[in-house]
């Protein structure tokens, strides 16, 4: 059995800073994770696409971000579980809890974080004929590795930031971008609605609006799409590709986790952030997408401020006969559990005599 101060489930963004957090006040923590690599939708969803919202960052890719925040909480050793899911959560007499994934591995820890972002997602498909035939050979619903589209045609349906996001970077990667999109305004950004206009203008962008992509064709792999139009008049554009990218949004589930015991709202769990964000189950804590709150901002950098705030109020129960006194790590330095010692220069002040 794994044994730890804080069982972190998730280890996404707010999942990975929580270990820098707990180490700070000298607590172990043990990360359990789906995905085969820490990370979480960052790693596996859309690691090259750029992130403009992280302080002191203007822009860092969301897969450096995750390297970064490896390398933050190195000095701290911490421990994954990765591609098991966290199936089931026993409290014990003591308080304590056990979480069991779905391959029997066993975790003990007196706090569970529950940083699990908005769980496991699954793309919202379109409904088009035997367009399963086609995944995985020129249909994807998500992008991780934009070279994979270098000098090929590619065809990209959706109206929100991802599909404009992807549509303005593919531009100049690929041969030919067409953008598809069921109405005339698009729901993204307007920023990134005006450079994919510019880029349209341009022809490096074909913008297909109030249209919808309705066939797939190709033998053993595709090689075209047919884009029925709103106006009747237009009818049926037949366009050659060698992807299509269905780009419509994931569709979140809390899976076991929602079985759980705890107080669930609009998919989310609720959790007290006048105080802790700790959820009805004491011991039990959830931050990041994952929780929900009057006035939440579901936000990296919301997340990271979720886990410091958790991680003082786990220490109590973790140390309650224990206080806690907070230093500024530019004052306290940074000391991790491998020897390791980080702090300012101290000035030496000699007296005149």
């Amino acid at each position: 059995m794994i044994k730890t101060d804080i069982l972190i489930i998730g280890a996404g963004p707010t999942g990975l800073f929580t270990v820098f957090e707990a180490g700070l006040l000298k607590l172990k923590t043990h990360l359990i994770d789906a995905l085969a690599q820490p990370g979480g939708q960052c790693s596996e969803i859309y690691p090259k696409k750029p992130i403009y919202d992280i302080p002191a960052y203007p822009e860092i890719l969301a897969g450096d971000l995750v390297d970064k925040l490896m390398e933050q909480i190195k000095p701290f050793e911490p421990g994954f579980t990765l591609g098991e899911r966290a199936e089931t959560l026993d409290k014990q007499e003591d308080g304590s809890f056990i979480v069991t994934t779905n391959k029997g591995t066993k975790h003990h820890a007196p706090v569970v974080v529950i940083a699990g972002g908005l769980g496991s997602f699954e793309p919202r498909k379109p409904i088009i004929p035997n367009i399963a035939d086609y995944e995985d050979k020129g249909v994807s619903y998500i992008i991780k590795d934009p070279e994979v589209y270098r000098n090929k045609k590619v065809v990209i349906a959706g109206g929100g930031d991802s599909a404009l996001d992807w549509a303005i970077f593919l531009a100049d990667v690929a041969s030919e971008v067409a953008l598809v999109h069921r109405r005339n305004e698009f729901r993204g950004a307007l920023d990134s609605v005006e450079k994919a206009s510019e880029l349209a203008k341009l022809g490096k962008i074909q913008l297909y609006t109030e249209a919808e992509v309705k066939e797939v064709h190709g033998e053993s792999e595709l090689k075209a799409v047919v884009i029925k139009h709103n106006d009747e008049a237009k009818g049926q554009t037949y366009v050659e590709t060698d992807h299509f990218i269905p780009l419509f949004g994931l569709s979140p589930k809390l899976g076991p986790i929602g079985n759980w015991g705890l107080e669930i709202q609009k998919n989310a769990i609720k959790v007290n952030n006048a105080k802790d964000y700790q959820t009805n189950i004491p011991g039990v804590f959830a931050i990041g997408d994952v929780n929900t709150y009057e006035g939440k901002l579901k936000l990296i950098l919301s997340g990271f401020h979720e886990a410091a705030v958790m991680c003082q109020y786990a220490y109590q129960i973790i140390n309650p006969d224990k206080r806690f006194v907070m230093k500024y790590t530019t004052v306290g330095g940074v000391e991790g559990f491998d020897g390791s010692k980080k702090e300012a220069k101290k000035e030496v002040v000699q007296s005149i005599i």
